[in-house]
């Protein structure tokens, strides 16, 4: 088991495809049939879950939080085919990550989703899955993209919106909204992570749970 869950982040850091497993490895359609085993059973994410909790308390802070971070990242897709929407934003089709991250940048809830799909719409249904996981989370900090009331009136948690300065000219790094940014730069490490090569939403919601989570294992053993 040790040695199939080795592959499947093989097949993540190095963006390879099934097919492309080194010999040493166990069968390409062994390990692929027990990550689609693990994607059904949404293993990555109760293993985040479970990490998170873990770092947070080894921190010494709540294992549940009580603030967050919400944004979105739309990347390419490949021909691998499967649900996907064009930008108008950020001209790519493809599709976007929504992410729901903790003030330090860990990932609570992640929905991958059309980019034609605009985030005032993919932040209601993420903030209301993030209610049950996390039910102590009372405010989340978000750019203007965000001001909506459908936002707002989703669920019961206060929305902040972080604006730019009045005399902002360019890039700046804004205050909160920066952590959530960098989550999705330490996710793209991950080389099956720079497209969406995934044929499923379950699958790619799978692949960044997984990546989630490795951010954390590194972190607790780097501490321990």
């Amino acid at each position: 088991m040790r040695e199939i869950m080795n592959a499947i982040f093989y097949v993540m850091r190095g963006g390879i495809g099934w097919r492309l497993l080194p010999s040493d490895f166990p069968a390409r359609s062994t390990v692929f049939r027990w990550f689609c085993r693990f994607r059904d059973d949404c293993l990555f994410e109760k293993i985040n879950h479970r990490l998170l909790m873990k770092d947070r308390e080894r921190c010494g802070r709540d294992a549940s939080p009580t603030a967050s971070i919400i944004d979105s990242q739309s990347v390419k897709t490949c021909e691998s085919g499967g649900p996907r929407g064009y930008d108008a934003g950020k001209k790519i089709n493809g599709r976007k990550r929504h992410a729901l991250v903790d003030t330090e940048g860990r990932a609570l809830v992640l929905f991958p989703h059309p980019a034609s799909i605009q985030d005032r719409d993919g932040a209601g249904p993420l903030l209301q899955a993030s209610q049950r996981p996390f039910a102590f989370i009372r405010k989340v900090f978000a750019d203007a993209g965000y001001q909506s009331p459908r936002v707002a009136d989703a669920t019961s948690i206060a929305v902040e919106i972080v604006r730019r300065t009045p005399d902002q000219v360019g890039f700046a790094v804004q205050p909160r909204r920066w952590v959530v940014e960098r989550f999705f730069a330490w996710i793209s490490r991950n080389r099956r992570l720079w497209k969406d090569a995934e044929a499923t939403i379950e699958s790619a919601t799978a692949f960044l749970y997984a990546a989630a989570a490795m951010i954390l294992v590194r972190r607790i053993a780097r501490q321990s």
